[in-house]
């Protein structure tokens, strides 16, 4: 995997702008805490990776920033405006935070363009020959322009996936989240999907990515998160993260990926 630090991209290449705020967050699922005074910022252009063990809060994390789950606690803010306001548009900022999660979400009885189409004519109004034009664009990109007739049956998981990112895409949003991919693809499709990944962080879209996948974590990421227990163990860049991890819980965790 290449590394991509220094592409000129990242926030802090540019004139640093925050474009997610996140101030002592707090999630609940009864009486049961799964996120912990989570306070965290990310800026235009930049590609932050949240690592940590299985049911540490990580998925949980984006799905409270998409506003899948609701918070018991703090603020969330995007582009300068509260998302814990009670009258936010959920749909309205999910055009803008666009999600990719690990099981695709495509419909079945559609078509890779109808799949794809769907959003930005019915939800967004768009003028068709716009979008049919952006789709193809992005199809092309991510080497599935002659699958676009094709149905997700006859599709491999990686091309889903791939698809999956298309039309998050095909919304033009400011920050995408990424949430366990490449999990229930076979081993050899990981690489496909990774790669379109590594693409967007080329051309600086700002993205938050969980994941399991530490070369790729290594490669792709201007930050790391690592989060245990539902709290923020340590934030790093790559190269001091991943040589000389500071808490210990890090450690242990690194311990198991031979890093």
């Amino acid at each position: 995997m290449p590394d991509l630090r220094g592409r000129g991209l990242t926030g802090c290449a540019k004139d640093k702008q925050v474009l997610l705020e996140i101030q002592g967050l707090h999630k609940r699922f009864g009486e049961m805490s799964v996120l912990e005074d989570i306070t965290l910022t990310v800026e235009k252009g930049e590609v932050v990776v949240v690592l940590g063990p299985s049911g540490c809060g990580k998925s949980t994390l984006l799905r409270c920033l998409n506003g899948l789950e609701p918070i018991q606690g703090g603020d969330i803010r995007f582009a300068g405006k509260s998302l814990t306001d009670k009258n936010v548009n959920w749909q309205e900022v999910r055009q803008q935070i666009g999600m990719v999660f690990q099981n695709y979400e495509l419909f079945p009885h559609m078509t890779v363009m109808e799949n794809i189409l769907l959003g930005p004519l019915q939800v967004q109004k768009r003028q068709k020959e716009e979008v049919l034009k952006q789709v193809q664009e992005l199809l092309d990109r991510v080497g599935l322009l002659d699958r676009k007739d094709s149905y997700p049956r006859q599709l491999s998981g990686g091309q889903k996936q791939r698809i999956a990112i298309v039309r998050a895409l095909c919304m033009n949003p400011q920050m995408m989240l990424f949430d366990e991919v490449t999990a229930s693809l076979d081993p050899e499709m990981v690489r496909e999907v990774l790669d379109v990944i590594v693409g967007l962080a080329k051309q600086g879209m700002t993205m938050m990515i969980v994941t399991h996948e530490m070369g790729f974590a290594k490669a792709v990421a201007d930050r790391i998160v690592f989060i245990d227990s539902g709290k923020i163990c340590e934030i790093a860049e790559p190269d001091e993260f991943f040589i000389r991890p500071q808490t210990e819980r890090a450690q242990q965790f690194l311990n198991i990926f031979q890093y």
